[in-house]
């Protein structure tokens, strides 16, 4: 591996990423939310019920964003405040079943649109493709937690 090689990973999944998201805002168009309502309802879809500062956390955003994201939120009726179990002073953000269904909708056209993509790949192409970018994001998870970069 030599210098060239990583310059031309770090620009191939740089362009990626952004083909990605540009294609993810055109589908999102579709529907009643915007980007940041939609990483929100993919952390809670994922991670279940959170509370503010753990979503805020997890999106990288401030508080007060988050709190006002949720506000918005709630209003439109994909997710609402709800108490702890065990602590009634902690309150949770729970994914409401029209939340949902949005985030089942967007995140199967995304996928529909990446199958069309890979059509002209081999199954050993997928594969490989599979393999390796679950090795990079696994490293690159165990790297976050281990130093900062």
């Amino acid at each position: 591996m030599n210098h060239e090689q990583i310059e031309e990973i770090e620009r191939s999944l740089r362009r990626v990423s952004d083909m990605v998201k540009q294609k993810g805002r055109v589908i999102l168009s579709q529907f009643p939310i915007t980007p940041p309502q939609f990483v929100a309802l993919q952390w809670l879809n994922e991670k279940g019920d959170m509370t503010i500062g753990e979503l805020s956390t997890n999106m990288y955003l401030a508080f007060s964003t988050t709190t006002d994201l949720i506000d918005r939120m709630e209003k439109s009726e994909l997710v609402a405040r709800v108490k702890d179990a065990n602590d009634r002073r902690v309150v949770r953000i729970h994914l409401l079943k029209k939340g949902k269904t949005i985030i089942e909708e967007v995140i199967l056209k995304r996928q529909d649109y990446l199958e069309d993509i890979l059509v002209d790949f081999s199954p050993e192409q997928v594969d490989v493709l599979e393999q390796s970018l679950t090795l990079l994001r696994d490293k690159m998870k165990v790297a976050k937690t281990t130093k900062a970069t």
